[in-house]
């Protein structure tokens, strides 16, 4: 099991490309069960939720090339396999993506249920209504989904909370259904828009993807298509966080600014000079003081819960106390424990944690419990004195391409030590 050895106090700068959004690519590649032409998707992230995607749909029954690095060639004419088992759904939740595209296309699927998760339960009883509302004749039993369905019908769908997979999974099914799908309340995130881009081009009818009305107006078959994912505004989040714990100076280049207001604000709240430099490049300085400043979780286009970890580990820096409130998740502070082993001055009260700066950090061995904690520890151990060891870092794997090599180019001392 690797793990990373970190020596901080190094202050970084240079320059950082972002790669593809794990969040975008995992939907898209999905998309490809809907057609029996090509689909090809560039700027694929090389991390582990990806390989993890594309060996479900190899199970499946899918033809994937990788002709050239972070670009796949998906041809799913051959599927016979609609079941995607639980050794794959186990190790990442959004193999669930499979659903709606194997009961639009197919009208039939079977898929393990992904069960709970360590920032907390993430049901998908809202895709099954939806799938029910449409058609689709669904079955639970032994831990497993099977859905059947001639073929799906367009319906108005109100979801009682906002679903990102639930969204995607839904605009996937609705794309080969018959009639007019309505999905009411439903994500806005970039990357849902990335997906309804992506579909249109293979020649489904969206329109709405980036307001929460969105409408979907089946057709008979869909095609194949050419398309480049957008980059990764949570990597960049993560990427501005770093350069401002160390004192640093970095220049984001290959990322989207326009997905990051919220993030970018709030920064900018707590002392963080960001400056837009071209259409998708960002310059950070983290020369100023920083200041501390509260914090609330909201689905899109508010502060996203997958940047909350990261920006906990910065106010650990900050001069004074903030709140960080979570809304999205039950059980997100796992990282606030190991925070406080490096030094960090907060308190747990129920949803919320109380921030205390600024704390001196020193190395400590820690563990990463889930993908974003993992990053947080990774900020807080270039920002800590002495050596700090971070245990599962194939958490950080599933979301981060080789994020050790891109901080070491810039000045992080940091290490995979294989164990």
């Amino acid at each position: 099991m690797d793990k990373f050895r970190i020596i901080g106090g190094k202050q970084l700068k240079g320059g950082v490309a972002i790669s593809g959004a794990k969040n975008s690519a995992l939907p898209c590649l999905a998309a490809s069960l809907l057609t029996s032409e090509t689909v090809t998707l560039r700027n694929v992230p090389y991390v582990r939720d990806l390989i993890t995607m594309r060996r479900l749909l190899e199970d499946l029954g899918c033809t994937v090339l990788v002709p050239e690095l972070r670009t796949h060639q998906i041809n799913a004419g051959t599927v016979e396999n609609h079941e995607a088992p639980y050794e794959l759904v186990k190790t990442m939740r959004a193999s669930v993506l499979a659903l709606g595209p194997l009961v639009g296309r197919f009208g039939q699927a079977r898929v393990s249920l992904p069960g709970g998760c360590a920032i907390g339960q993430r049901p998908i009883d809202l895709h099954l209504m939806a799938l029910a509302q449409m058609g689709a004749e669904i079955d639970l039993h032994s831990g497993v989904v099977e859905a059947r369905a001639s073929r799906l019908r367009g319906c108005d769908i109100e979801f009682e909370t906002v679903t990102v997979t639930g969204t995607e999974n839904v605009m996937m099914a609705a794309a080969l259904a018959d009639g007019v799908t309505r999905i009411m309340n439903a994500a806005c995130e970039p990357e849902i828009v990335d997906l309804a881009n992506l579909l249109t081009k293979m020649g489904a009818k969206i329109e709405g993807a980036c307001t929460p009305t969105i409408t979907i107006t089946g057709v008979d078959h869909l095609g194949g298509a050419d398309h480049t994912i957008i980059p990764d505004r949570i990597e960049t989040g993560t990427f501005l966080v770093a350069a401002a714990m160390t004192r640093g100076e970095l220049e984001i280049t290959n990322c989207e600014p326009n997905h990051l207001h919220a993030v970018t604000g709030k920064l900018r709240e707590a002392g963080v000079e960001i400056e837009q430099i071209a259409a998708d490049k960002l310059r950070v300085t983290g020369n100023g003081k920083l200041r501390a400043a509260d914090l609330t979780t909201a689905v899109y286009p508010g502060f996203p819960t997958d940047m909350q970890a990261q920006y906990m580990a910065l106010m650990t820096q900050a001069e004074g106390g903030s709140v960080i409130t979570e809304t999205i998740f039950e059980n997100r502070f796992m990282h606030a424990s190991e925070l406080m082993r490096l030094g960090a001055q907060m308190r747990i009260r129920g949803h919320s944690v109380d921030v205390h700066g600024p704390s001196h950090l020193t190395g400590a061995q820690l563990i990463a419990s889930d993908l974003r904690a993992s990053a947080s520890l990774v900020l807080a151990g270039l920002a800590a004195e002495g050596e700090t060891w971070i245990d599962r870092v194939y958490h950080i794997d599933r979301g981060y391409e080789k994020i050790e090599e891109k901080l070491r180019a810039v000045g992080a001392e940091i290490e995979r030590v294989k164990t």
